[in-house]
């Protein structure tokens, strides 16, 4: 095969090398917004519980707001991947950045002046979830705009260091800023949300796209969120992925609910389960630095079929582990295998997706993780109850993942995943 035939076959057009992603300054404002928006999302997850329990709080309205932010985002999901293929998807992140801002300081505002109330909390938090879920597909369909096809999966490589990044410091800056002050936490937030806008206001996104055409008269929405959704799960691809994102991820929550509570009734210390927790986000940011090399030497069947089996070796070990930091270490080299393998599967669905469609996909994905979310936590809390016993409860866990890698490796269509190359 000659140079050129193995640039196109690698998606890569002929031609001028394109500028490093460093220097692309569209990628560069977009790789900053999408940081600082979950940046954001870390730190209020957290703060908004202890502000909760800092006011006497039940714990029926500490899980009643928890449910609510996480219910705002699964729901705001699909429909905000239909805005993101109709609309122009710069004005979307804007807006979804100016009312999180404005909502966050409208509490700064009511906290300062003595005046808190859970329905402000409350509502607070719904726009929070459902502005979070309508800015993120607009971000993730945006990216190949910005981006050409032969550098999409080192920009996903490095995106996927993102939550990662913001799992490590946003938790930590909550805690810490709330022990200063109640206002700090919102206010760092608040901040944020107004520098992610600042930003944003210098990106740049390429005319004509269909992101950026007006609806098609006579169509509603409706209409176009069934269409894009049968579209996106007629590709055998994409359906296959979804099933597996869901299932890795819910296994994965269940994983992490089951550790702390095994360790809190073994008396683990407080620091010693930040400690573990920061092994998760430790290992997904050493994941994400060497998922590009990993894309380059192995095909995509090797890195998801053997990333699903890597998850059950680890989880087997985290049951005959000892209690502890021996736990998180071994979370985190779990999750050093997540972003290789969901780089490696975003990176084809976003390449095999049509423009207009982009933000359905990600509307979707976005479903699917959230799902997960949601039902993970409750699903490791039931195997902690019916496995009564610690090693017990990591074994269940295990055989999720167990029957998640069994289908992955049975799956005729993850057996034949394309490797990117391969396009």
């Amino acid at each position: 095969m000659s140079t050129s035939e193995r640039e196109i076959a690698e998606g890569v057009a002929a031609g001028p090398a394109p500028v490093p992603l460093s220097r692309n300054r569209g990628y560069t404002i977009l790789w900053s917004t999408m940081f600082l928006s979950e940046l954001a999302s870390e730190i209020v997850f957290i703060a908004f519980p202890l502000l909760l329990l800092a006011h006497g709080a039940s714990g029926v309205e500490v899980g009643l707001l928890t449910s609510l932010l996480a219910a705002a985002r699964m729901v705001a999901n699909v429909p905000a991947g239909v805005l993101a293929d109709r609309w122009d998807r710069r004005k979307i992140m804007l807006v979804s950045q100016a009312v999180r801002c404005l909502a966050m300081a409208s509490l700064v505002g009511a906290l300062f002046a003595g005046v808190y109330s859970f329905p402000h909390l409350a509502l607070v938090a719904v726009l929070e979830g459902v502005f979070s879920s309508v800015f993120q597909p607009a971000e993730h369909a945006a990216l190949p705009q910005v981006v050409p096809a032969s550098q999409l999966r080192e920009a996903l490589s490095r995106n996927a260091a993102r939550p990662f990044a913001a799992l490590l410091l946003g938790p930590a800056l909550a805690g810490f800023a709330f022990g200063l002050h109640e206002l700090a936490p919102f206010s760092i937030d608040t901040a944020l949300m107004a520098g992610s806008f600042a930003v944003l206001w210098f990106l740049r996104l390429p005319r004509g796209t269909a992101a950026q055409a007006p609806p098609e008269a006579g169509r509603p929405g409706w209409q176009e969120l069934l269409g894009g959704f049968r579209w996106l799960m007629g590709r055998p691809v994409i359906r296959t992925t979804a099933v597996w994102i869901i299932f890795v991820n819910l296994a994965f929550h269940a994983l992490i609910i089951v550790i702390l509570v095994v360790s809190g009734e073994a008396e683990v210390g407080h620091g010693e389960m930040g400690l573990m927790m920061a092994c998760f986000g430790a290992g997904g940011l050493l994941g994400a630095a060497v998922a590009g090399r990993l894309h380059a030497a192995l095909r995509a069947p090797v890195i998801i079929i053997g990333s699903s089996w890597a998850f059950v070796a680890l989880a087997l070990a985290m049951a005959a582990a000892p209690g502890g930091i021996v736990l998180g270490v071994l979370l985190g080299a779990a999750a050093a295998f997540l972003p290789v393998a969901t780089t490696t599967i975003v990176t084809y669905q976003l390449s095999i997706t049509p423009d207009e469609l982009r933000g359905r996909l990600s509307g979707v994905v976005g479903l699917c993780a959230d799902l997960a979310g949601t039902i993970g936590p409750m699903a490791g809390g039931l195997l902690v109850a019916l496995a009564g016993g610690a090693a017990e409860s990591v074994l269940l866990c295990a055989a999720i993942l167990g029957a998640v890698a069994l289908g992955a490796t049975i799956s005729p269509t993850l057996r034949r995943f394309p490797t990117f190359r391969d396009q």
